[in-house]
């Protein structure tokens, strides 16, 4: 028979057994902590060092892919005016370099989570709910979507995808990627800000549009895609007529009133997709990426129409009537053609004859140069 004294032995060691596997649980879950603390602070860090915008989707969607060990990350971004693909396109990055980068001009449709993603959402992958937002993704199970804000407004999300169904799901909390979502949002708008302040050399203060030096290189980034994708380019070349009288009867401050105002105008009948710039004095081009001559004369009609058919307030209280000469130039780049930038010299150059020729049949028409 076991004395009481033995049984109490026993019970005691059993008690401490428990309390060691306990406390080797616990030292377990606080070396796990300690560690997704240490890779969750190496993530942010690695956020915070980019200094610009390809950097920074570099570390979004590879950098966290690999961190996290997980088969896809895509990232979704809204940009409705095309700023961000801008800067890119200037940097000499378009948002197309980057896999599983979607630019889209709206959040609506694309996941019926966008309709109310204040918190990180965890949950099991559905492909009718989420395969436009991770339009790569195969065989994934589970989806942590991680809000991108900008001035509390939702611009989009950081998607983490996982081919194990229990990776992510509502039980799981939530906190690391919430604050991953904070410090990706602002890190996104800090580079978008520094990659403005930059671009700032290749804006016309007069007007705010782009100026020829920023003309320049996106016409060379421009035929490049052309020349990829066997699309066509077009330029339109804009003077306005007579503008030196403008000047001498009101005054520079009038003529450039007349400039800005003239700027809105065409601003208002182009895609945003499209690359506008002030080239200098009264002349502007346009450039019109995968457009044909018949649809780019159209264009040039109703920009033509919108600044002669109502008359320009000036500072001083007095209207004109403002006209515009434009001409017309097209090139469709071949796949041997190395030399992009004779390409969009000549370009230019054609552009700037159709617009003289234009001028001298009697101003405030458009003219296509001969092909």
């Amino acid at each position: 028979m076991q004395s009481k004294e033995d049984k109490s032995a026993v019970e005691l060691r059993a008690q401490l057994d428990a309390v060691r596997r306990r406390l080797d649980e616990l030292t377990d879950e606080v070396a796990r902590n300690d560690d997704k603390m240490r890779r969750t602070q190496q993530r942010e860090l690695q956020l915070m060092q980019a200094d610009d915008l390809d950097s920074l989707l570099g570390v979004l969607l590879q950098g966290l892919r690999i961190s996290y060990g997980l088969e896809y990350v895509s990232v979704v971004l809204c940009d409705p005016d095309y700023d961000i693909h801008h800067l890119l396109l200037a940097n000499g990055t378009p948002a197309e370099d980057f896999s599983n980068l979607l630019m889209v001009e709206s959040l609506t449709g694309l996941a019926p989570q966008y309709v109310a993603l204040h918190q990180p959402w965890l949950g099991s992958f559905a492909g009718c709910d989420h395969q436009m937002i991770c339009p790569g993704a195969n065989g994934i199970r589970s989806l942590a979507m991680i809000p991108l804000k900008h001035r509390g407004k939702l611009i989009g999300s950081i998607n983490l995808c996982s081919s194990d169904a229990h990776r992510f799901t509502r039980d799981h909390a939530s906190d690391f990627l919430a604050n991953l979502g904070t410090i990706a949002s602002f890190c996104v708008e800090n580079t978008v800000n520094r990659a403005r302040l930059l671009r700032s050399g290749f804006t016309d203060v007069l007007t705010g549009w782009n100026n020829r030096r920023y003309l320049i290189v996106r016409l060379i980034e421009e035929l490049a895609r052309a020349r990829r994708d066997q699309k066509g380019i077009v330029c339109l070349m804009l003077d306005v007529d007579f503008f030196k009288r403008v000047n001498d009867h009101w005054g520079h401050a009038a003529g450039d009133a007349v400039l800005r105002e003239l700027a809105q105008r065409i601003e208002s009948q182009v895609r945003a997709s499209d690359v506008a710039a002030r080239y200098g004095g009264e002349e502007f081009v346009v450039l019109l990426p995968d457009t044909e001559v018949a649809s780019a004369k159209l264009l040039a009609e109703r920009v033509r129409k919108a600044i002669s058919a109502t008359r320009f307030d000036l500072p001083c209280g007095d209207t004109v009537t403002v006209t515009v000469s434009i001409g017309i130039s097209e090139v469709h780049p071949g796949p041997d053609d190395q030399d992009l930038k004779t390409i969009g010299d000549s370009l230019v150059a054609r552009a700037d004859v159709a617009l003289y020729a234009a001028k001298s049949a009697g101003r405030d028409r458009v003219i296509v140069a001969a092909a």
